[in-house]
């Protein structure tokens, strides 16, 4: 059950149906990831989130990436989100670049739906693949730590 709940996550942020999450999710399902500045509650709000996604990302789709893993009524599954950057998104104009993003769904189920999502994946190394934030290791990493403070010191 929890492998098909789970399909069908991946398949409803791939597939641009906003009514595709209802039969998932509880009604005052709690989400949250990285880019979002506090937890969303309600199918609504998860939906906006994901229009929005599809909005910048028309070809963002989501895949497994491995094994999921089932403990009680926890569940972690990995995933990876590919997308190219074809609209604006939050004032960021579109870069036309393919993006890979590794992720871990970490939910907990109630009932044979989700209750609660939180989704972990590397903002800076997302940004970087847009090309607004420099690679690590370089000297436009530096020169940016250099501008929040952090200084620059010999190695």
């Amino acid at each position: 059950m929890t492998d098909a709940l789970f399909d069908g996550w991946e398949a409803a942020w791939s597939g641009r149906d906003p009514g595709a999450f209802a039969p998932l999710v509880v009604p005052d399902v709690h989400y949250e990831d990285p880019v979002t500045p506090e937890p969303l509650v309600g199918i609504e709000p998860l939906v906006g989130h994901a229009q929005r996604l599809w909005k910048a990302f028309p070809d963002a789709r989501l895949q497994s990436t491995g094994e999921r893993l089932f403990g009680g009524s926890f569940v972690a599954a990995p995933c990876k989100v590919l997308a190219t950057h074809t609209e604006e998104l939050e004032g960021l104009a579109p870069t036309n670049k393919f993006i890979i993003v590794h992720a871990v769904v970490y939910a907990e189920v109630r009932d044979g739906r989700v209750f609660r999502a939180r989704t972990f994946f590397d903002l800076y190394d997302a940004a970087v693949q847009l090309g607004v934030l420099p690679k690590p290791g370089t000297l436009g990493e530096r020169a940016l730590l250099l501008l929040r403070g952090f200084g620059i010191t010999r190695r």
